[in-house]
């Protein structure tokens, strides 16, 4: 064998001797030899295994006659069992109406669809449009049938009235409203303002 020849399987088999040293120093160590590190993960003591949580969602919604429905939402819960159902805080929602005005929802919770997008608004339910403002502690929405009803402390507040009422049902595309009490011994208190 020639010098050139014997240097070239020498340089070979040194890099050979390397390669499989270095596949058994990095590559075959068993598991529990290696060191882990500790791994910290913020659990919510609230959250377990049959929901998920969702932190800053922004839905959208539109319809065939271009009415948009939008919430967003701080956190949301979906359940397992039924995931097309949310549990959301701290919401803030709109309703784009084409060639009309915008309005605003807020509250501090909300269950929402996902499929048919109805939504219950409930705690602190401010709903507000150019010129009145609507609060109270439940609101059921219909997206399909844009029909919103108002519930329990439902107090309106236009330019000049206040009005008080059990229950109030609002047709957001049409703006037809219904202004009820439960008990049909009472009637619905207006004040007039300045």
């Amino acid at each position: 064998m020639n010098k050139k020849t014997g240097l070239q399987v020498v340089m070979v088999l040194v890099i050979f001797i390397i390669t499989l040293w270095f596949y058994l120093e990095y590559f075959t160590k068993n598991f529990e030899d290696v060191k882990e590190a500790a791994v910290i993960e913020k659990i919510d003591e609230n959250q377990n295994s049959t929901s998920t949580y969702i932190n800053d969602i922004n839905y959208v919604s539109t319809d065939a006659k271009g009415i948009k429905y939008q919430i967003t939402a701080k956190k949301a819960e979906i359940k397992v069992e039924n995931s097309d159902e949310m549990l959301l805080r701290d919401v803030e929602a709109f309703i784009f109406i084409k060639d009309s005005d915008t309005f605003k929802i807020t509250s501090n919770f909300s269950k929402y669809n996902s499929k048919n997008y109805d939504t219950i608004f409930s705690e602190n339910v401010i709903v507000t449009y150019p010129g009145h403002k609507i609060t109270g502690e439940y609101l059921y929405f219909s997206f399909l049938s844009n029909l919103g009803t108002f519930t329990t402390n439902v107090v309106y507040a236009g330019e000049k009235t206040n009005l008080f009422a059990d229950k109030i049902e609002m047709n957001l595309a049409t703006k037809d409203t219904k202004i009820f009490m439960n008990d049909t011994g009472k009637k619905v208190l207006i004040e007039g303002t300045k």
